[in-house]
């Protein structure tokens, strides 16, 4: 039989007090929830340092703005500001691991965490506003709707009751669902699935930014661009992770410093006129 003592009676009446979640069991469980109340978190720009490159999502098939080359390379003009932004970030512009996307997957990757910033020809629009934060934007766009020059398009009402091909999630699949529900869209993921899908006929014609439909007709002459500008003028920027305040105002910053550097024009220069020759005024493109 066991003799009650005072310690005998301290130690039950301590666990039975424990086990009614009275007490803490310890003063160092006081301590850890105490430091777990006080943890920050590396913030962004830290933690790209960290991992010593900066994950820019970009596009592989959207030339002149976005595509791999002949090599496997990327290239274009988004691709070439991204590289001045990994060398202003880390000192390096080889620093950068290029991930590619597509139109649909730009928010969710910034959500998922598999990009820091997306370069992917991102037009500004007020429900991305509201999931992604924009930075100063850099170039301006339109919509434009190419077709064969057998049976050109010139005119919105010629496409009722025809199948206008389109890529998920962009402003051109956004405004025709909203403002043309009589005209029938098919919808692709990657450009060249879509461009293809004009090609082989299953389309009366394409709806794309006016930039990309502009440099594609130029490539394919059996093409024209019958209807140029369509919609409101939009803006393309880049974007971070919704409320990334740090990386944003650091983008702004930096982007208004190449800006003022001339690189934003150089780009344009190096990879956007060879493409649009004297046809179009950089000044009615870019945003400097």
């Amino acid at each position: 039989m066991t003799t009650l003592t005072f310690q005998n009676v301290k130690h039950i009446l301590a666990a039975s007090l424990l086990s009614l979640g009275l007490v803490a069991c310890d003063k160092g469980a006081q301590s850890t929830e105490k430091t777990a109340d006080t943890t920050q978190t590396t913030s962004s720009i830290e933690q790209i340092k960290k991992n010593g490159v900066v994950r820019i999502g970009v596009f592989s098939d959207k030339p002149p703005f976005g595509y791999l080359d002949a090599q496997g390379k990327n290239q274009g003009f988004d691709v070439e500001i991204a590289k001045h932004v990994a060398k202003d970030l880390l000192g390096d512009e080889n620093k950068v691991e290029f991930v590619l996307t597509e139109a649909a997957n730009r928010v969710e990757y910034l959500k998922a965490n598999k990009v820091d910033i997306i370069f992917a020809n991102f037009t500004v629009t007020p429900e991305r506003k509201e999931v992604v934060d924009f930075a100063k934007p850099y170039l301006k766009v339109a919509l434009g709707v190419v077709s064969p020059k057998s049976h050109p398009i010139t005119d919105v009402a010629q496409l009722k009751d025809k199948t206008l091909l389109v890529n998920k999630g962009t402003t051109a699949d956004s405004f025709f669902t909203k403002t043309h529900p009589e005209i029938k869209l098919q919808k692709y993921e990657q450009n060249t699935e879509t461009f293809d899908a004009l090609k082989d006929g299953r389309g009366a014609a394409l709806a794309h930014d006016n930039l990309l439909v502009l440099a594609w007709a130029k490539e394919n002459p059996n093409y024209t661009v019958g209807i140029t500008n369509l919609g409101e003028q939009d803006l393309i920027a880049p974007a971070v992770k919704k409320g990334d305040k740090e990386l944003l105002d650091w983008l702004n910053q930096d982007l208004e410093k190449l800006a003022k550097e001339g690189v934003i024009h150089q780009a344009y220069e190096k990879t956007l006129k060879p493409v649009y020759g004297d046809t179009i005024n950089p000044k009615d493109l870019l945003v400097e």
